[in-house]
């Protein structure tokens, strides 16, 4: 059972058990179910995109503020140094694979959010990736969202899932300047406990 310090007005200090806490809970399930929800959306976005709008003059919504035209990518997000696919795909499978490890030893409700934005982002570029031609490792990521202008003149074109990874990744800069940990604890409650633990206890 853990105990903390306590000291008295009279000096004398002392052990006191710590009062029960309820158990952590693992949020790998929230974690998987969201970044599946993300994928999916993307997936069948993707399929809509090419159905209707290959060959296609851009559809011009929210009175010219977003067009939606089909282009293929084979950069990163936002068009970021197209030609480096292979290379892209590989860090893709490396992002795939780190998260869902770190799924397992997930408590925080911020982060499962985060990482599964993440997740599922990258899980549906790296489908396009690997199915799409021109071949596997080296296909186009279909994008299709254009801000301001039909052909990317203002923002580079993107999709569901480069919206995905990047909502994930700021949302995931904000609980690290906060100290909020993978465990939901903050750096600070981390430091008080290890004080806690390491202070002289009185004879």
């Amino acid at each position: 059972m853990a105990v903390r310090v306590a000291r008295r007005e009279d000096g004398v200090v002392t052990e006191q058990p710590d009062p029960p806490t309820r158990p952590h809970r693992s949020r790998a399930r929230l974690l998987l179910g969201l970044a599946a929800a993300v994928l999916a959306l993307d997936v069948v976005s993707k399929l809509l995109v090419v159905a209707t709008l290959s060959d296609r003059e851009p559809l011009r919504l929210l009175d010219g503020a977003v067009y939606l035209t089909e282009t293929r990518n084979t950069g990163a997000a936002f068009s970021f140094a197209e030609g480096a696919t292979v290379v892209f795909t590989l860090i893709a499978v490396a992002v795939v694979v780190v998260i869902v490890r770190t799924a397992r030893r997930l408590f925080s409700t911020g982060w499962a959010v985060a990482l599964a934005l993440v997740l599922g982002g990258a899980l549906g570029n790296l489908m396009d990736r690997v199915f799409r031609d021109p071949a596997p490792l080296r296909g186009g990521v279909v994008d299709f969202i254009s801000l301001f202008d039909p052909y990317g003149q203002v923002w580079p074109i993107f999709n569901l899932a480069d919206s995905a990874i990047v909502c994930g990744g700021v949302l995931g800069a904000v609980l690290a300047f906060r100290g909020v940990e993978f465990d939901g604890r903050r750096n600070r409650e981390q430091a008080a406990d290890g004080a806690a633990d390491s202070a002289p206890v009185g004879d």
